[in-house]
């Protein structure tokens, strides 16, 4: 994986990190990112789901989308992710952190017109956000393909940064008596909400 100026940090870069065993479980823990690029001499952001396969990280959007549509005829996008986990509560409100783990990509995107490739983006991204429900579910048509964009981007520039652990000591501030520690603040799925169309019909196991 590349490594270029533009990835390492000015500040803290020992929390920088260019591996795949760093970068690839970020992505797969993130349901969201942020996608930018510059279009017509303006700097567009959309945030999107995201879903990893293999070394490319894919996303959809209706084939009506003209953000979506123009992306393929760009050179490059950045893409973005960040996990919060924890606040970190220091002594002092300089000092007040957060225990975070991030991923910064660079890449060109790419329209997926292979249909067996553009199926398997899509199974995934649904399994990653309700996993077990492929197979559960409706099976996709052929006209629901047509209807959907899948684009590509090769993680080929990517860094990841990290930072993890208590507030930093800080020696000046040793003999004042102010609780310090962290609050976590990562987020977790709550019990499944029943629809209003489903009736009587049970929970089914992948959703408990």
């Amino acid at each position: 994986m590349a490594t270029t100026d533009r990835l390492r940090p000015s500040r803290y870069p020992k929390r920088a990190h260019y591996d795949a065993e760093t970068i690839y479980p970020i992505l797969d823990e993130a349901l969201f990112c942020t996608m930018s690029f510059v279009w017509e001499g303006r700097v567009r952001s959309i945030p999107q789901s995201i879903v990893r396969v293999g070394d490319s990280v894919y996303f959809h959007a209706s084939v009506g989308s003209h953000f979506f549509r123009s992306l393929a005829q760009l050179d490059e996008v950045c893409i973005t992710v960040t996990l919060a986990d924890d606040i970190v509560v220091a002594k002092t409100a300089f000092n007040h952190s957060i225990n975070y783990r991030s991923v910064v990509l660079y890449g060109k995107p790419t329209v997926i017109e292979d249909q067996e490739l553009k199926y398997e983006a899509f199974k995934q991204l649904t399994e990653k956000m309700v996993p077990g429900s492929w197979d559960y579910l409706i099976p996709m048509t052929q006209k629901q393909m047509d209807k959907t964009m899948a684009i590509g981007v090769p993680i080929t520039e990517a860094s990841a940064k990290v930072r993890q652990g208590p507030p930093t000591f800080v020696e000046a501030e040793a003999d004042h008596q102010i609780w310090t520690g962290l609050i976590p603040i990562a987020p977790q799925r709550g019990a499944a909400v029943t629809g209003p169309d489903a009736g009587d019909i049970p929970l089914p196991d992948h959703l408990k």
